[in-house]
């Protein structure tokens, strides 16, 4: 199922150390697998060779794999709908302030519709307790709602919305096998060295705006085990992930080059250019990725720790995502 020559794209990196470590996953619609894990799950401060059971920082993973994911199941248990305003689930948003994102819907944030800026340095603001409060009232500068402009703070919102459905922090929710939010530092992936923590990061959120809310948030937070994440793409390739009704619902267009959960096949999307247009599949800024192609009846996930020690890498992790995707694909039905 893993072809030569995927193998070998692979390695060159890794035993190059372009590329620290890389675990690649791969299953078909009859729930077939097979893995490569390859390189290093730290190089600094010591070396430490990668093993299956290591925990990767899911990074922008968080967003499909968990939060598009509880959203869609507190619909399923009548707890939202997703054409609620934002309003609704909390009023205390923009208290005392004339503005249009108290009427933006859940579905908008899901899509990156909402008019949301993509991304501001909240961890400069200040402790944990002032982030949350100064988040809830800060007066964003809003644009139209519909283009897509893929936000993180859509998916904070999204976040606090299933903390007040739910009535617990997104910490305490119920996890699948092999993801979690509380990762042993022992058994992660090391990521970057840090400029505002000032240390290399193991086990601790690398996402600078999640880490100083606690290390969890809508849009990232999630840690996850090669098997734990293959676990999310085989359920998404052949059901199980959620009800039927929600699952499809989780797949099909929902805004340009979106659905609620995932960014669909497209020209020059991460999945490569020989996946079919029912593909669909999400990446995390971490070095981290997964695609479900139901027409092919494969999917795979590829997690490396791209940003170790420095996010400032020549390598391009695209470039690799399409060329690991195609060669896959390539291999379907040979």
């Amino acid at each position: 199922m893993i072809p030569a020559r995927t193998r070998d794209l692979l390695a060159h990196l890794t035993d190059r150390r372009d590329l620290a470590g890389a675990a690649l996953g791969v299953v078909d619609a009859a729930g077939r697998r097979e893995t490569l894990v390859l390189g290093h799950a730290a190089l600094f401060p010591q070396a430490a060779p990668l093993e299956e059971t290591h925990l990767f920082d899911l990074a922008s993973l968080t967003k499909p794999l968990f939060t598009a994911r509880e959203v869609l199941r507190a619909a399923e248990d009548g707890l939202l709908d997703l054409d609620d305003p934002l309003s609704r689930h909390l009023p205390e948003l923009a208290w005392m302030q004339d503005t249009p994102l108290k009427a933006r819907t859940l579905r908008q944030l899901m899509t990156h519709t909402a008019g949301l800026p993509a991304w501001v340095p909240l961890y400069t603001w200040g402790d944990e307790a002032t982030i949350r409060a100064r988040f809830m009232q800060e007066p964003w500068t809003l644009a139209e709602p519909g283009p897509v402009v893929y936000s993180d703070l859509g998916y904070m919102l999204l976040g606090r919305v299933l903390e007040r459905v739910r009535g617990v922090p997104l910490r305490d929710f119920a996890l699948p096998a092999g993801l979690t939010f509380t990762p042993d530092p022992a058994r992660s992936v090391a990521t970057e060295r840090c400029a505002w923590r000032e240390r290399v990061l193991r086990g601790e959120t690398h996402d600078e705006n999640a880490g100083a809310q606690g290390g969890v948030a809508g849009h990232a937070g999630l840690f996850g085990t090669l098997a734990g994440v293959l676990d999310q793409a085989e359920a998404l390739l052949r059901g199980g992930w959620l009800s039927p009704a929600a699952q499809a619902a989780a797949a099909r267009p929902a805004a340009p080059e979106r659905t609620l959960a995932f960014v669909q096949s497209c020209a020059g999307w991460s999945g490569g250019s020989l996946c079919s247009a029912a593909a669909f599949g999400h990446t995390g800024f971490t070095g981290t990725g997964v695609w479900v192609d139901p027409q092919a009846g494969l999917a795979w996930t590829l997690l490396t720790n791209r940003v170790h020690p420095s996010r400032h890498t020549s390598i391009d992790i695209q470039d690799l995502r399409r060329r690991v995707g195609n060669t896959l694909l390539a291999q379907q039905g040979g």
